[in-house]
């Protein structure tokens, strides 16, 4: 039995959190260009190409989920795209003063940060949250899933060697000890403070549970509505990107597409095209037994190549074309239709709708099924659609005419915040609905001097009301 078996995770995290307080009061001390240094540090830690590169071949190896080139990608991109939002941004002393309303705000660090992440993104999700809780001046303390675990650990050792190079104590970053477990995870949300969670609803729950203040992301299910007006080729290269990145590991990635009648046939012959597969109702119906066999979303699909789940369902004739995507067609929402719901996988359900209007409803009732608040996917010439849609669906994002999974989560090409944790508004159970990023990672301190007296007159307040309906 070893010494971890032997101690409580009380007193395990208990160690953990005591050594990151020490180190967060030395941080916090630091300078705005001694922060940026540190964060910077962090971000080498996973940009530079050969631990990068370790890194998605070696989370791939131990989840089973995804592919290594797009990790690489994933990697990179997420990680530059933050460092490129945090560049100037102030997170140190005052960071912003307002001379009209007489009021000053300071950042002040948060504390101790529980970083829940999953096994979809075993390093690019913690290098975000890391990052963004160093540029707090806060410390962090990962909680990975199990099968991240290693991946994770690998990436703080790259971290460590980068803070020892900026004189940063290494206390500020650290890993909940394998193995992972219910208790441990609880015990760590329960003395940090703040948790942030990424991954299943059950963690997002749990942090919410916790009794320590949180942000949690909602449940992804994105769906993409391709209209009249729509550019179909370059709508079904975006479909088709967005679906195969990583195997659809994303919650960004789409579940469904509702496409309007009038341009279905050339829709779907411009996906076929791009190596997307109709699927015929006899193999969706084996597919389904492969990927729900007990009414929950099967780990043999999750994260997988289209080619592979067919080889998996029994499909050997769609396997032996290899496939990009399985398409299938999908007419209701709800638990008897599970191709309604999340997929995790390159597996796309289409939807048929006779206009743009029936359109939007159709993305309404898979919404109030599973995915409210996260997102919608847009391929239209009419920019009014896209208000709309932001108008009337419970939705935090409106995505139009990009590759949804790249541009949900910040592009450089978007205005979005670079970012791997959306949150879904109260539509989705969550406390915030943009993307999470360092602001989410700080406490802010308003000084509030006084303003020459503004007060306005009865007639400004009520003027109207009593015009229209009188003094009563």
């Amino acid at each position: 039995m070893n010494r971890e078996d032997q101690v409580s995770p009380a007193a395990t995290v208990a160690a953990l959190v005591a050594r990151a307080r020490a180190a967060q009061r030395e941080y916090e001390g630091w300078s705005q260009a001694q922060v940026d240094m540190v964060v910077t540090a962090a971000g080498w830690a996973i940009c530079e190409p050969a631990r990068n590169r370790e890194l998605a071949e070696l989370a791939v190896a131990d989840t089973g989920i995804g592919n290594v080139e797009d990790k690489v990608r994933k990697n990179h991109r997420k990680t530059f795209g933050l460092l490129r939002d945090l560049q100037g941004a102030r997170s140190v002393g005052v960071i912003a003063e307002d001379a009209s309303t007489g009021i000053v705000e300071i950042a002040r660090p948060v504390g101790v940060v529980c970083a829940i992440t999953p096994s979809t993104n075993p390093g690019a999700t913690p290098a975000n949250k890391i990052i963004n809780a160093l540029k707090g001046r806060n410390a962090v303390v990962v909680a990975p899933s199990p099968k991240g675990w290693s991946t994770c650990a690998r990436l703080i050792e790259f971290i460590h060697a980068q803070l020892d190079l900026v004189g940063a104590p290494r206390g500020l970053v650290q890993l909940l000890p394998s193995p992972i477990s219910k208790a441990s995870t609880a015990e760590l949300m329960r003395q940090c403070d703040l948790v942030v969670a990424t991954g299943s609803q059950a963690n997002v729950r749990a942090a919410h549970a916790s009794g320590t203040p949180a942000f949690g992301v909602g449940a992804g299910n994105v769906a993409g509505i391709v209209d009249e007006t729509a550019d179909l080729a370059l709508a079904a290269d975006r479909i088709l990107r967005s679906k195969t990145f990583d195997n659809a590991t994303s919650c960004s990635s789409e579940n469904s597409l509702v496409v309007v009648d009038a341009v279905r046939a050339p829709l779907l012959a411009a996906l076929q095209a791009r190596g997307a597969v109709l699927l015929s109702a006899a193999q969706k119906a084996t597919l389904q037994a492969l990927m729900w066999p007990d009414g929950k979303l099967s780990p043999a699909v999750i994260g997988q190549s289209a080619a592979v789940i067919a080889k998996r369902a029994g499909l050997d004739d769609i396997a032996a074309q290899q496939p990009r995507i399985l398409l299938v067609e999908e007419d209701g929402v709800g638990h008897d239709h599970p191709f309604s719901g999340e997929k995790l996988s390159p597996v796309l359900a289409l939807y048929a709708a006779a206009d743009f209007a029936r359109a939007a409803q159709i993305v309404e009732r898979i919404y109030a099924f599973e995915g409210a608040g996260h997102s919608v996917g847009l391929h239209s010439r009419l920019p009014e659609r896209a208000l709309q849609l932001g108008l009337t669906l419970p939705v935090s994002r409106v995505i139009v005419d990009q590759a949804h999974c790249i541009a949900t989560g910040g592009s450089f090409d978007n205005g979005l915040p670079f970012s791997l944790s959306m949150g879904c508004g109260t539509w989705g159970k969550n406390n915030f609905s943009d993307n999470m990023n360092y602001r989410h990672y700080l406490n802010i301190t308003r000084v509030s001097r006084p303003i020459p007296e503004q007060v306005p007159s009865e007639a400004d307040i009520f003027g109207a009301y009593f015009e229209r309906y009188g003094v009563q």
